[in-house]
């Protein structure tokens, strides 16, 4: 007898199909609830509680706000499915919050949101979905899964203007084979309609905008209550030596940053590097900061072609340095000492080290997700990169 796969394509009907779905508080995760019972799903709702704001009064927008645990049980009662508040502080403060601290102590511009994807959400709630007898974890990102012969793939939206790939980059195959994302076809005014259409008090609710365990949005504040060292004080220098001034600490600026200097000059300045040993912050022109290319670290591949393979020759890929750029040309090669460049086919500016550099398949709706990593230094100027100027990156 023939066995027919489930719109989840698992090979069992709905109602005997667990689905544990990662319930936030906001709209995307309580309709992607929503869209499973409706199909005949057994669904549980498992919000993360993963930080305690205390008394801190939340930004308009932020996420994860207290409000947030309660918003969820409100939906999950409505739509009659059982639903679970996990205690997981210790281990988002262990994986994300230090972290975040640490990097922004080293001169880096971190994303909390690509770690917590790969530490708390995709392998420790992936664990606790697999222990509660689920055949499936599913989100609300908007990303499409694909069944590719045994495995999974990850492929860019049809919305490209809510497109979270690049935030997921860093998920293993065998989470990728678990995770469903029901949105992946739905436009953000649609998944608000069908919050409506069942009555859910959330589907007006704004986006997250901000960092979950920053509520106030002065990330600066959280980090130097955590590592005070990065308030210290230093000099803010052009790049051609001249001392413009002082700061108060190096946390307040990130590369590509124009506005809030603290030094008055006759051309407009930009934050071109951050150097944590000196606690110097190093100011030019625009044109300073145009990155021709990067050097990668935590490469983490999802291709169905093999890293190796990728070693052997330079790829000609496209790339996302930012969550809100589109993907560009680029070429990827081994570094020849264990690691990856990307040469930009045109340059990128304000690109910092410690944010993420994403490959894809192709640039448009369905592209692949080939995998990515962590930026580590970047090229300036106008040569090519993959073997002519390694010794440049910073």
């Amino acid at each position: 007898m023939t066995t027919h796969l489930n719109s989840l394509d698992i090979p069992k009907a709905p109602e005997d199909t667990r689905v544990i779905v990662a319930m936030s508080g906001g709209v995307d995760s309580s309709v992607t609830a929503a869209i499973l019972k409706d199909e005949g799903y057994d669904v549980v709702g498992i919000t993360l509680q993963l930080y305690d704001a205390g008394d801190t009064p939340a930004k308009a927008g932020a996420c994860c706000a207290g409000q947030d645990i309660r918003d969820a049980r409100r939906v999950c009662d409505l739509l009659g499915i059982p639903h679970y508040v996990l205690d997981y502080e210790e281990n988002f403060r262990e994986a994300v919050i230090d972290p975040f601290a640490d990097a922004y102590v080293a001169g880096e511009t971190p994303i909390p949101c690509v770690s917590c994807n790969q530490t708390v959400k995709f392998r420790d709630l992936l664990k606790t979905a697999m222990d509660l007898g689920g055949d499936a974890l599913a989100t609300g990102h908007y990303i499409e899964s694909r069944k590719r012969g045994n495995h999974r793939s990850l492929h860019r939206p049809f919305d490209l203007d809510r497109d979270q790939s690049y935030f997921l980059y860093g998920t293993t195959q065998k989470q990728v084979d678990f995770l469903r994302f029901p949105l992946a076809s739905l436009t953000k005014d649609e998944t608000r309609e069908i919050a409506a259409k069942h009555g859910l008090a959330i589907a007006s609710k704004p986006d997250s905008q901000d960092i979950c365990f920053v509520p106030t949005g002065r990330y600066s504040d959280l980090v130097r209550r955590l590592r005070p060292e990065a308030g210290d004080p230093g000099e803010i220098v052009h790049i051609d030596g001249r001392v413009l001034g002082e700061h108060e600490g190096i946390i307040n600026y990130t590369v590509g940053q124009r506005r809030g200097l603290g030094v008055a000059a006759g051309e407009p300045l930009y934050v071109v590097k951050l150097d944590p040993a000196t606690r110097r912050v190093v100011v030019g022109p625009r044109e300073a900061l145009a990155t021709r290319a990067v050097r990668l670290r935590e490469v983490n591949w999802l291709a169905e072609e093999s890293a190796e393979v990728y070693a052997t020759e330079t790829r000609e890929i496209f790339v996302k340095l930012r969550s809100t750029r589109p993907p560009s040309p680029a070429r990827l090669a081994a570094d020849g000492e264990g690691g990856w460049m990307v040469e930009l086919l045109a340059a990128e500016y304000g690109v910092a080290k410690g944010q993420a550099c994403v490959f894809y398949g192709a640039e448009g709706a369905g592209a692949e997700v080939l995998g990515g990593g962590i930026i580590d230094g970047s090229i300036q100027g106008r040569e090519n990169a993959p073997g002519i100027e390694l010794t440049a990156a910073e």
